[in-house]
């Protein structure tokens, strides 16, 4: 089975008031973006792909790793997974792990984790909630939003009794806003 992990990176951030976008911003050193795509990079899946739109990537992105680009990034995170599963039909992998950009708390094992669960739907749990990474397998692909700012979400709502929960070590903590990063730098 071929398994693409996904990041989620398009997004302008309109919660950040720092200087920048949120994603280049300074987290522990390093930009924040940067601890996503080496934690996904360092779970060895098929292919590690970002999805980007609102700001240029294109430095930070480890070697092998294919950045692609929503054009109508403004519109909603469902575009961008949408953009995701194109290239992953094209390519041939069976399912994606879709994460966000923002939660640089997640580690590698979360999405070893949830790759290496057999079923088709698989979230990660952080102290009992469902947080992204998220495994959804290509016959699903279909049930995920076409347009608005949703990702899986909708899709573990609507076969909430066949998600397999994956509990998993780490903090899904999402950086949206300046307080974000300094309490937790």
């Amino acid at each position: 089975m071929s398994i693409a992990a996904v990041i989620l990176a398009a997004g302008a951030g309109t919660r950040w008031t720092g200087s920048g976008h949120k994603l280049l911003a300074d987290f522990r050193g390093r930009p924040l973006v940067s601890w996503c795509i080496e934690a996904a990079d360092a779970a060895g899946l098929d292919e590690l792909i970002v999805v980007g739109g609102a700001v240029d990537l294109s430095g930070l992105m480890p070697a092998g790793a294919t950045l692609l680009t929503n054009d109508d990034w403004a519109s909603g995170q469902a575009g961008s997974v949408q953009v995701a599963l194109a290239h992953s039909t094209r390519v041939g992998h069976d399912a994606v792990v879709l994460g966000l950009a923002d939660t640089p708390m997640v580690p590698t094992s979360a999405w070893l984790a949830v790759a290496d669960d057999p079923g088709d739907l698989v979230t990660a749990t952080f102290d009992r909630e469902r947080r992204p990474p998220v495994k959804v397998a290509k016959s699903l692909w279909p049930e995920l939003p076409v347009s608005g700012d949703g990702g899986a979400r909708s899709l573990l709502a609507s076969r909430s009794s066949s998600v397999v929960e994956v509990a998993c070590e780490g903090l899904a903590i999402d950086i949206d806003t300046l307080e974000d990063l300094e309490k937790w730098s």
